[in-house]
């Protein structure tokens, strides 16, 4: 495993008496991919958020390019090239699109942000026309392209992301799919939760099954995806 990449080892979060993460462990190579799948309450999100320093977490390693992200607190963890796009989106409702945009930038030098901006409405083109509207104002959909966006103004070598298909229509699924899928091909590495298990499979090279805070099964994204115990839990089938 490569010091560039995301390394977890034996991850344990509790919320007081009730244990959320019990020992998960994963990795993700510069570059490469993972989804997390599970039902509600099977420790997907708290996962990403002891990762991103949002929850007090224990781990035998916490690792992104050999530094450990332990103790680390989120605006540090940004600083090292990991950018999360929370559940529910998150945007500033009474800040125009460009500011919400440029709060994802905030500790990065002004040199430049024009620039990156324009990366986002290019990837994003539907959101241009709203530059000086109120985020508040936006459709879901509309508000979910601008989480991402915001998230990609701080240059990610990481993007987490937690249910970015929640309470979307297919036809902006599959918009965003697209994005995504062109950052990959960017280079750019990637961590999603998702209970939309198609997506998931489509998006990712390997992927992990949770279960009540445990990791019960993992592999690659094809073969968790023709395996008939997981088409008939996730997939319906």
């Amino acid at each position: 495993m490569s010091a560039a990449g995301l390394v977890v080892e034996n991850l344990r979060v509790s919320y007081g008496q009730v244990t959320a993460v019990r020992g998960v462990s994963f990795s993700i190579p510069e570059g490469g991919s993972l989804g997390v799948i599970g039902a509600n309450g099977a420790g997907k999100s708290s996962t990403l958020k002891a990762l991103f320093g949002l929850v007090e977490a224990r781990a035998d390693a916490m690792t992104f390019q050999g530094v450990s992200l332990c103790s680390l607190p989120p605006h540090r963890i940004v600083t090292l090239g990991i950018a999360y796009v929370p559940e529910g989106r998150r945007i500033f409702p009474g800040l125009t699109v460009r500011k919400n945009l440029l709060m994802g930038a905030y500790r990065r030098s002004w040199r430049g942000l024009g620039e990156q901006v324009e990366r986002v409405y290019e990837l994003f083109p539907g959101l241009r026309r709203f530059d000086r509207t109120l985020a508040g104002a936006l459709s879901g959909g509309q508000q979910q392209m601008l989480a991402i966006g915001r998230a990609l103004m701080s240059a990610p070598r990481l993007l987490v992301l937690d249910e970015p298909s929640m309470g979307l229509a297919p036809v902006l699924i599959d918009d965003i799919a697209e994005v995504l899928r062109r950052l990959r091909r960017e280079g750019v590495s990637m961590l999603l939760v998702e209970q939309n298990a198609r997506l998931t499979f489509g998006l990712t090279d390997r992927c992990v099954v949770l279960e009540n805070g445990r990791l019960v099964r993992e592999g690659p994204s094809s073969e968790l995806r023709d395996d008939p115990g997981v088409r008939r839990v996730y997939l319906g089938m």
